[in-house]
């Protein structure tokens, strides 16, 4: 998979686990930091980190609309965490009059993925946790949450690849592959190994 070239979305959060676990998985990784560095991607990665704040800095590194643009027209994507939060057309968390005044109550980013998304969703008693489920594709896998939010409606065409708790943390959808935890903080680069199949299709 040497020719693979792979942009990992670096303007905040946990990128470089990202990069670690593709290089290692035989992928060339290219941070995507502003609209030029979207050219020659067989693929893409949305990390985790804060949502909100990389809603912000996609738009203003102008990276916004070619990105979505390019998940629309089928670029092969990976998004964990706060990336699944970019991907979700419909975002869902309990909105304080802080959150309005502040401008941080939840605004949906690029909407090309089907779902509704709870943000937070665990609280801070759950704030984070391991456990072990079977992703559709992939086999037994060790997921680590952190803050993490949970799918709570998935579209109709929107392939459920695994649950916990009774809660959707992992789907499908067309070229888009959204997670609840973090493939990339395991030692497992099962994940990261079948995107990478997915890409090179």
């Amino acid at each position: 998979m040497g020719n693979i070239t792979i942009g990992v979305l670096a303007l905040q959060g946990a990128f470089i686990e990202h990069e670690h676990m593709l290089t290692k998985t035989g992928a060339v990784c290219k941070e995507v930091r502003r609209p030029a560095d979207l050219t020659g991607l067989d693929g893409i990665v949305l990390p985790g980190g804060e949502s909100t704040v990389q809603g912000q800095l996609l738009q203003k590194s102008g990276l916004f609309t070619p990105l979505r643009e390019l998940i629309e027209n089928g670029l092969p994507t990976l998004a964990t965490c706060a990336g699944l939060i970019l991907l979700a057309q419909e975002i869902s968390s309990p909105v304080t009059d802080s959150d309005i005044q502040k401008g941080t109550a939840p605004v949906t980013h690029l909407g090309t993925l089907p779902v509704t998304v709870k943000r937070n969703a665990y609280g801070r008693q759950l704030s984070s946790f391991v456990t072990e489920e079977t992703v559709t594709g992939v086999g037994r896998f060790p997921m680590i949450f952190i803050r993490a939010p949970y799918i709570e409606r998935a579209g109709e065409n929107v392939e459920i690849l695994a649950r916990t708790g009774g809660h959707i943390v992992a789907v499908k959808y067309q070229n888009q592959i959204g997670l609840s935890f973090h493939p990339e903080l395991s030692e497992n680069p099962e994940i990261h190994e079948w995107f990478l199949s997915q890409c090179e299709k």
